[in-house]
């Protein structure tokens, strides 16, 4: 393989898709409907909801609905056959039926990881993934675990060589041959001489001995191309070494399992996945590795394992991250992951506890069982806005990778995708449910034993974390909500301010006497007009330092909140006026 062929070749055109360019048909020819048609009823939802007005055209909804990833790829409302004109796309998931559960065990002694392991086992997992260290006891964790039917996948980066010499023990111990997709599991960018002593061991034992990780970037912040185009450096670095030491790339490629993660956007996770493997194999070809060389079957294959994201979850709330777990485990799935892991819901609490662990192995059971998700080999497959996505996709990552090749930093690409989702997230253009959106307040959270020195999630940037850090201190004092109107004209306003205001640890009440001296005025805009100022000079008379309106700002306000606003700023501003 040489150094730069897998830069200088480009991202070629594959060339599996023919689309088809006829009309949009539905199953009766009384229910064809024509683009026209859809702007039309559509433009009517966004003027009933004053997303438009009457005077727009109505094929401004394209504009309105289009959705802008954080790498900049639009998301269209709509897949339309000319979405794949001149376009071919590939990718397809070489996976044919079930997934592969696999479980994840870290940061407990040997013993209660065995008897987790096993539970796990026995309630339907097929798979573990073990990260250990130099001193873990392998012995008496895989303790009664058939390693002939259950793979098992190591994770240990302060001694990688040690623990993959203790599992190649302890299966000549037993005289176990390792199941299928057993991996010693050397990180891809570990040491190169400790990379190539543990590929040469995984080739003599007929494993898989290399993981490239790309979760690592995207539990610090990176967007999904930025991921995709890291796991590429990292697996032509795998390349690069082995073909130094005297393994063929053939054999090399063959040794290398991918890491993803699957979040819940369905669509981009789904796409994700079918664009890594269009990636890896455009790499395979210009390092000149032929088709059907390479470890299991359809040629260019690459072996992929989806973890359900960390920075994805939330610690307050944490049982939405059943449905968010769910969402991307199912996205995983039908992207075509061989494995996939469903973290599970209260992980960000600490050490999960027994029914947390049953309801993520679960997960993929309930999907690939009972909705029958894995029946379908590729069911995102021919889908215009889903094939168009990962074309996408593929040649923003493409790109990213010729840039990293060519020495421009990684490290400066996630800060800013990090700083573009941190002011999303503040304006509440991605909502967090349970921690931005519908926050409780009075919630009591599960208690979980500390990871402690093991804790995976010291380096994870969840979504939330800065909101959550003014949950963790939330202010004595509360606001007084001050409505104007009635009832019906006031709630609306009030529901919302007092829902931001929980956002950031602060309570709300309409007792003057239990409020500080911050006040929040709630009505109309009408209202605002009428009674505002009036309204404002009684809180200051009655003791108010600190007048907020919901809504637009006036003169007779010192602060505002609306819509759009940055929530971050706002809650910061109002919880030092409370202190």
């Amino acid at each position: 393989m040489t150094d730069d062929s897998a830069v200088e070749g480009g991202l070629a055109e594959p060339t599996e898709l023919e689309p088809d360019q006829g009309s949009l048909r539905l199953a009766s020819p009384e229910d064809d409907w024509s683009v026209t048609d859809w702007e039309r009823s559509t433009a009517a939802v966004l003027r009933k909801s004053r997303r438009m007005t009457d005077e727009d055209p109505d094929d401004l909804v394209w504009q309105k609905l289009t959705r802008t990833t954080l790498d900049g790829i639009a998301v269209t409302p709509l897949g339309t056959p000319d979405l794949l004109q001149d376009l071919q796309t590939s990718g397809r998931p070489e996976r044919s039926g079930d997934w592969d559960i696999r479980a994840h065990l870290s940061g407990a002694d040997a013993k209660t990881a065995n008897e987790a392991a096993l539970v796990d086992l026995n309630g339907g997992v097929s798979s573990l993934w073990l990260t250990v260290d130099a001193d873990t006891d392998l012995r008496t964790l895989l303790n009664e675990v058939l390693l002939d039917l259950a793979p098992v996948v190591l994770d240990a980066p302060s001694a990688p060589l040690v623990a993959a010499g203790a599992l190649l023990s302890l299966l000549k111990e037993r005289g176990t041959t390792p199941a299928p997709g057993t991996n010693l599991g050397a990180d891809a960018l570990a040491d190169e001489a400790e990379l190539v002593a543990v590929a040469r061991l995984a080739l003599d034992a007929g494993v898989l001995g290399v993981v490239v990780d790309a979760t690592k970037v995207h539990d610090r912040g990176a967007s999904d191309a930025q991921e995709l185009a890291h796991s590429l450096v990292a697996a032509v670095r795998v390349l690069r070494a082995l073909t130094d030491a005297g393994i063929s790339a053939e054999d090399a490629a063959g040794l290398v399992e991918f890491r993803y993660a699957a979040t819940a956007e369905q669509f981009p996770t789904i796409a994700k996945l079918r664009a890594a493997r269009r990636l890896w194999a455009r790499v395979l070809e210009l390092s000149e590795v032929s088709a059907g060389s390479t470890t299991g079957s359809g040629g260019r294959v690459q072996r992929q394992h989806a973890v359900t994201s960390r920075p994805m979850m939330s610690k307050y709330d944490p049982w939405v991250n059943m449905l968010r777990t769910t969402v991307a485990a199912f996205a995983a799935g039908v992207g075509g992951a061989d494995a996939v892991t469903v973290l599970p819901f209260d992980s960000p609490l600490g050490v999960p506890d027994a029914f947390g662990r049953r309801i993520a192995r679960n997960t993929s059971a309930l999907l690939i069982s009972e909705s029958h998700v894995a029946t379908v080999a590729d069911p995102a497959g021919g889908s215009y806005a889903v094939e168009k996505l990962t074309d996408d996709l593929a040649r923003a990552a493409w790109e990213i990778f010729g840039r990293l090749e060519d020495g421009e930093s990684l490290d400066a690409m996630v800060e800013e995708t990090v700083a573009r989702r941190e002011q999303e997230i503040a304006r509440r253009k991605r909502p967090i449910t349970g921690v931005t959106e519908f926050p409780n307040l009075g919630e009591t959270l599960p208690e979980r034993a500390s990871a402690g020195s093991t804790d995976e999630w010291a380096n994870v940037r969840r979504y939330g974390a800065s909101f959550e850090a003014m949950r963790d201190e939330p202010v004595d004092t509360p606001v007084l909500l001050a409505p104007l109107g009635t009832i019906a004209q006031h709630t609306a306003r009030a529901t919302f301010a007092s829902n931001l205001l929980a956002a950031g640890g602060i309570a709300v009440t309409t007792e003057p006497g239990e409020a500080g001296g911050v006040a929040c005025v709630v009505g109309t805009d009408g209202a605002y007009d009428v009674e505002g100022a009036e309204k404002a000079a009684a809180l200051r008379e009655a003791g108010a330092t600190w007048i907020i309106v919901a809504g637009q700002p006036r003169d007779w306000a010192d602060d505002s909140a609306a819509l759009g606003v940055d929530a971050l700023d706002f809650l910061t501003r109002t919880r030092e006026k409370l202190r």
